[in-house]
């Protein structure tokens, strides 16, 4: 079965893409647990992140950096801090979350509220830095 991240890349569904390359995939979180939350997925369809070969999995880590380098340029933070879940949606992802301390990677916390445009100037002002 096709996931929603694989629908996302395809572009069958709309999003906020921030980064891609030939095996990798970078857009914003459309529930963020802060402004500038990136989720970073590889394009093959892998549940669970350490099924990864070592070579993908390094591969997907080392985009992340240069995604975040990008996104700690574009938001106000002092530091991107990164999660790995994977419970969420069956696809491997990282979340690369703009933080000021540690209680802004709470799952529980409440989430920001974004309008469309805050999103689009947020994913373009990433993009410019990459």
């Amino acid at each position: 079965m096709t996931t929603l991240f694989s629908k996302l890349i395809a572009g069958e569904i709309p999003c906020y893409k921030v980064a891609e390359d030939e095996r990798y995939f970078a857009f914003l979180d459309i529930n963020p647990l802060t402004k500038g939350h990136t989720l970073v997925v590889p394009k093959q369809e892998v549940d669970y992140v350490f099924d990864l070969s070592d070579k993908e999995l390094a591969g997907l880590h080392l985009f992340a950096k240069k995604v975040a380098r990008a996104l700690e340029q574009s938001v106000p933070c002092r530091r991107i801090g990164l999660a790995i879940v994977g419970l969420e949606v069956p696809h491997a992802h990282i979340h690369l979350i703009p933080i000021h301390s540690e209680a802004d990677m709470l799952f529980s916390n409440p989430r920001v509220k974004m309008s469309d445009e805050e999103f689009r100037q947020t994913a373009e002002a990433i993009r410019q830095r990459l």
